[in-house]
């Protein structure tokens, strides 16, 4: 689940911190009999839309992967084997649409091109720990995309 657009996170992270701050906040009104029930469901509700926010903004990465960052990577970290989407080491495995589907696992998608990225495979290097987990699936974003136009 990724966030489309900053517009969206910067909702979700609103209503989060509203959500917390309605659960702590005492009435400012002195309650009459049979307000403070009313009062304690609302703060409890508010309790429960922080608590929700809060999931969210942990459990969801707060970016969408950025094909534009990605090649930048590539360019500084993997153009030395796969410049224009070849592969100088293992000619026949480059980053070509029909070479993807064929031979890397899990196909042809970001994801598996993240997983090659981040563990390597054979004369591949494994990248993770060296690049950021958003920098992987940047570049994953960018490889798909150039594969997709036929680099």
């Amino acid at each position: 689940f990724f966030f489309h657009s900053p517009e969206m996170l910067a909702k979700i992270t609103t209503l989060a911190l509203v959500g917390s701050a309605a659960a702590f906040t005492a009435p400012t009104m002195p309650l009459r009999s049979g307000a403070s029930a009313m009062q304690m469901s609302a703060q409890g509700n508010a309790v429960k839309v922080a608590a929700a926010g809060a999931a969210l903004l942990v459990a969801a990465p707060a970016f969408a992967a950025d094909s534009a960052a990605g090649e930048k990577i590539f360019t500084a970290n993997c153009a030395a084997c796969h410049a224009g989407g070849k592969n100088s080491v293992v000619p026949d495995h480059t980053l070509e649409k029909a070479a993807i589907e064929k031979f890397l696992t899990g196909g042809f998608n970001e994801k598996a091109v993240a997983t090659q990225v981040t563990n390597g495979k054979g004369a591949m290097p494994a990248f993770g720990g060296r690049l950021s987990d958003e920098d992987i699936a940047n570049v994953a974003a960018f490889v798909i995309e150039s594969s997709e136009e036929g680099w």
